[in-house]
């Protein structure tokens, strides 16, 4: 069985392995090379390695591979109605031609997964403003976080912006409101921070700047720089420190 696609202009000097990897869901690179050796991927119909870049409007033919089960586009999760994609486009505060700058609403993901069906991409994926192209992620805001959030038009924008928030040349400061009062104006949370990754343990490193805005017995308004980037890491070291988030359900609650 042979499927055949062409490559769209935001993948225009992509890497073959990336198109492959942006297109169909998450392929180990060993598997990806295997079939490139074996000619299972082509480009033109010519044999390539993976650090082919193909050009917009190439032929890519796979063979013999469970397209149908690996298609991202076959496991889309959320469609949409024309009311929600406009007033998802009322929150946008900047658009041009490379980028939008959304204020994102608490509420809802950034990206699809099994727990989150509505989420921005798939929304913005069906407007107007992404009819030539379509939205590329380029950082992350959790589900119940609201905040300034930035989606690219095109991949080399894409590229440009992950790589600036990776070297911390885009800063991000975060509000939040925590149970209890913080006895220092401002200073640093270091910490290890413990996730599992399929049944794996791993122990990640992480530094946040704070500066406590304003306080009283019950609660304090604290203004958080992220220096490390891992994931949920405010909420995480604000419970170590004793100061949980308010209406933090997954890290802290309280039962009546």
């Amino acid at each position: 069985m042979k499927k055949t696609f062409h490559v769209e202009k935001s993948f225009d000097n992509s890497r073959i392995d990336r198109w492959v990897r942006n297109n169909f869901k998450k392929i180990p690179q060993s598997l990806l090379e295997k079939n490139l050796r074996k000619g299972k991927i082509k480009v033109n119909r010519k044999k390539v390695k993976s650090s082919f870049k193909v050009k917009y409007k190439d032929l890519i033919e796979i063979f013999n591979l469970n397209i149908e089960a690996s298609l991202k586009s076959n496991n889309i999760k959320f469609l949409p109605s024309s009311n929600v994609i406009k007033s998802n486009e009322k929150l946008i505060i900047d658009n041009n031609e490379n980028f939008i700058v959304v204020n994102k609403e608490a509420g809802i993901s950034v990206q699809g997964g099994t727990k989150s069906k509505k989420n921005l991409i798939d929304i913005f994926a069906k407007s107007e403003i992404f009819q030539n192209t379509k939205p590329y992620t380029v950082h992350r805001l959790d589900k119940d976080t609201s905040g300034v959030f930035l989606i690219a038009k095109n991949r080399s924008y894409a590229q440009l912006l992950t790589t600036l928030f990776r070297l911390r040349k885009v800063h991000k400061t975060y509000l939040a409101i925590c149970h209890g009062e913080i006895d220092k104006t401002k200073g640093s949370i270091e910490s290890n921070l413990i996730r599992y990754e399929n049944g794996k343990k791993i122990v990640e490193k992480a530094k946040t700047h704070f500066k406590v805005l304003d306080k009283n017995s019950i609660s304090s308004l604290i203004e958080m720089k992220p220096i490390t980037g891992r994931k949920h890491q405010l909420r995480k070291q604000l419970l170590e420190i004793g100061n949980p988030i308010f209406g933090d359900n997954k890290y802290f609650f309280t039962q009546s």
